[in-house]
């Protein structure tokens, strides 16, 4: 018998068949929609904020880093109970609408009172109900689709994500430049609101929940915590997510403070141009990475492609202070982040097949993202205080560099077809 990515196979694939049949197309549209709206839940605000608290609050970039840390931090912490209860409850809708809606009307509080007593304690309320956004969608998406379908599904999902930013950003240059930059944080809200509507779209029935959590078959019981952190090559992917997050989280943030400081009055503008030309690269490579997918490439070198676009993206970043510059520097993570948020779900659902653990060990794949990007952001406030913007960078760049050496030589290819194949072809594909 093949190794466990492949033991419990044709149960499952026969159960993603039966909840792909089951969910009909306007259910599968509802998740398109609820992956769009949701992107700015997610995703949007952080940079957002950093350029909200340096420009027109005027915290010291060591306190922003804190700021941004806290909820890194908060979001570390919520992320285990996160996924196992998506994995144990049945109302993984219910779930998601409340995270949403806590996360909108959260952001409020931030621009009614910038003052850090008032800041800190929301990030931390705001970090920890986004730990249930993204093993809620995975396991929304699984429960929908089954384990077959599920690449293709999460590209679309990633899709739809970078979509929402794009427009969102696009909106946000609209409303700022009439209303300020205030009303980036009304808005969030609105989009709340608007994702607990279209939750309500999908019928519980549609969702298979067994399929969900990745279960062996129907009513057994998933494995131990501690055997889903010893399966194969999982503890050293997630060494590999922690530090491309260390290189990551902090870059762009750290590049709205540049803008910040030397293009004032311009610094909103920039930063919603670097998320829209980031989120349109996003787009077109969740595409790419679907169809390669679908083609059969395997993970690994897909994922590779992602970790080596990072360091020279943070290089870039250390020379160049222009607002036009940035944003041709910041296309990179579209490359990077897009690859990410479609390979790194699909590597950890390929490592837990049968395991009964899916939704939880996304979890700890957020959790390693979270600690990465708290480590991130307190590290890089601290550099830039002492050394300046540009040791920042270099610094990142090198942590960027190690998590692509560190993937390279300790993870193995997990796709399970290409596992499955004799030793000669997975050499070919390794």
């Amino acid at each position: 018998m093949t190794p466990a990515t492949s033991d419990i196979t044709p149960t499952l694939d026969a159960a993603g068949a039966t909840a792909e049949a089951v969910a009909p197309p306007r259910v599968r549209r509802a998740l398109d929609w609820l992956a769009f709206l949701m992107a700015d839940m997610r995703d949007g605000i952080g940079p957002y904020l950093a350029v909200y608290l340096k420009g027109a609050a005027h915290w010291q970039p060591s306190m922003i880093g804190t700021a941004l840390a806290v909820n890194n931090i908060a979001t570390a912490l919520a992320l285990i109970p996160a996924g196992l209860l998506v994995d144990a409850l049945r109302c993984k809708r219910l779930l998601l609408a409340g995270a949403g809606l806590i996360i909108g009307f959260g952001t409020l509080l931030v621009v009614l009172a910038p003052r850090p007593a008032a800041v800190l304690p929301v990030q931390v309320i705001l970090g920890a109900a986004a730990a249930f956004l993204g093993p809620g969608m995975i396991g929304l998406s699984l429960g929908l689709v089954g384990p077959q379908r599920l690449p293709a599904r999460i590209a679309r999902n990633e899709g739809f994500n970078h979509a929402g930013n794009l427009c969102g950003a696009l909106v946000i240059i609209a409303v700022t430049h009439v209303a300020g930059l205030a009303w980036i944080f009304y808005l969030a809200c609105g989009y709340a609101l608007a994702s607990a509507a279209v939750v309500a779209l999908i019928p519980r029935a549609a969702i298979d929940h067994d399929v969900a959590r990745g279960r062996r078959e129907h009513g057994a019981p998933a494995i131990s915590l501690g055997e889903t952190l010893r399966r194969p090559g999982f503890a050293m992917f997630l060494l590999a997510v922690t530090l491309f997050h260390l290189g990551n989280a902090a870059m762009l943030p750290l590049a709205g403070q540049v803008l910040a400081i030397t293009h004032p009055g311009s610094d909103a503008a920039a930063m919603s141009a670097c998320i829209i030309v980031a989120q349109a690269v996003m787009v077109g490579v969740a595409f790419v990475v679907g169809r390669a997918s679908a083609a059969g490439f395997g993970r690994k070198p897909i994922f590779l492609v992602g970790l080596a676009v990072l360091p020279v993206r943070g290089v870039l970043f250390a020379f160049v202070t222009s607002p036009l510059g940035i944003v041709f520097v910041q296309m990179l993570d579209g490359i990077g982040a897009g690859i990410f948020g479609v390979i790194a779900t699909l590597i950890a659902a390929d490592l837990m097949r049968g395991s009964g653990r899916i939704n939880f060990a996304q979890g700890l794949v957020a959790l390693a993202t979270g600690i990465g990007g708290a480590a991130s952001n307190l590290g890089a406030g601290v550099i830039v205080e002492v050394f300046g913007y540009r040791a920042g960078f270099l610094a990142l760049s090198a942590a960027a560099l190690v998590a692509l050496a560190l993937f390279s030589a300790a993870v193995p290819e997990t796709r399970p077809e290409i596992v499955a194949r004799p030793a000669k072809m997975r050499r070919e594909w390794g």
